[in-house]
């Protein structure tokens, strides 16, 4: 029979641990295998929607676009596959063998290691894309952002996310051929696994954060930038329908809010895991709850990460509403064309 206290003990060492140990009574489990299933469906649907509308409509087939919907292809993989197989593994009896298998365990983190990697990587290019596109001038980005180019980065975005998906199982190897010689290690793998993973999500919300914050000091400087960033359609506001120069500063000061609140939740959403890896690293391993909360904070980023660039996106809702009237894709395309028959163009000021 396996030692419950090991067993808890090598599993709460482990990066992005979701897993629901044995030992968790049936009012923990319950709980949060709801609360994954109501993940799982918002995420799925979210999702596969931006997905649908980019596809269908023409006016939406732009390189940003292209950048989001790599990201919901990954969150589908989280939301999709991931998130129902956690809900599933609560309910399970607690004598069932899949509960306990260390290989599904092992599985599932390397599947949601992929999945959140690629995800919050496709936030970087499209944070990217805008910095570049609203700070160099219209040639440099027509440059860096060819048809080739961009597809390159879309598929290294998936290299590298498999490359630290693959960390975990290559360290359990490892750490599994070092037990039978030298039992002192058997914890460090975990360990520094935990801490590779905190240090890349950090770096990666670092330069997204960069990108944010020196988008919002050149649009300080210039209205026809902000209509690049399609935070929110701020035609619409009634307040900004007067003309002259407190228009201008209006829409200057919406758009910042609108980028410093996109900041705001990325902030919010993975930096709790970082601190948390940071602390069992160094210090002594967090309170599982704390552990589990800061998971959670992480992996429900995929659930609402397409809401992030299309609730207020006039282009997005229409092709919604198109599609919530039962319209066919032909149709959503058509619709789409109508208002440009040319993909957007935009050009900043020098």
């Amino acid at each position: 029979m396996v030692n419950t206290s090991s067993f808890s003990s090598s599993w709460s060492s482990r990066p992005l641990q979701l897993f629901l140990c044995r030992e968790d009574s049936l009012g923990t489990r319950l709980p949060l295998s709801l609360l994954y299933l109501l993940l799982a469906i918002s995420g799925t649907l979210s999702n596969f929607t931006v997905i649908y509308m980019v596809f269908t409509s023409r006016k939406l087939r732009i390189t940003s676009n292209a950048f989001i919907v790599n990201g919901c292809i990954a969150d589908l993989s989280v939301c999709g596959f991931w998130m129902p197989q956690e809900a599933m593994q609560g309910l399970l009896p607690s004598g069932s063998p899949t509960a306990h298998s260390e290989g599904y365990h092992l599985f599932q983190s390397s599947l949601l290691v992929l999945g959140l990697f690629v995800s919050l990587l496709s936030h970087l290019l499209v944070a990217l894309n805008r910095y570049v596109i609203i700070t160099k001038p219209h040639i440099v980005y027509q440059a860096v952002y060819q048809r080739k180019h961009s597809t390159w980065m879309i598929c290294l975005t998936w290299i590298f996310a498999l490359l630290l998906a693959l960390v975990q199982p290559g360290l359990e190897t490892w750490q599994s051929i070092q037990q039978e010689s030298e039992n002192a290690t058997s914890n460090n793998s975990s360990n520094y696994a935990s801490l590779g993973i905190a240090l890349a999500i950090l770096s990666q919300t670092v330069l997204l954060l960069h990108c944010y914050m020196r988008i919002v000091k050149h649009v300080q400087g210039s209205v026809k930038r902000v209509s690049v960033l399609d935070f929110h359609l701020l035609q619409q506001l009634p307040f900004l329908h007067t003309t002259g120069q407190a228009s201008r500063r209006s829409q200057r000061h919406l758009s910042s809010i609108s980028v410093l609140l996109l900041c705001l939740t990325f902030f919010l959403t993975t930096q709790p895991l970082v601190w948390v890896s940071l602390l069992n690293f160094f210090f002594q391993p967090a309170p599982r709850e704390l552990q589990l909360s800061s998971c959670l904070l992480l992996c429900s980023l995929s659930a609402f990460n397409p809401l992030l660039y299309t609730w207020k996106n006039e282009e997005f809702r229409r092709c919604l509403r198109l599609i919530l009237r039962g319209r066919e894709s032909t149709t959503v395309a058509v619709a789409a064309a109508e208002v440009s028959t040319t993909l957007p163009t935009v050009s900043p000021p020098t």
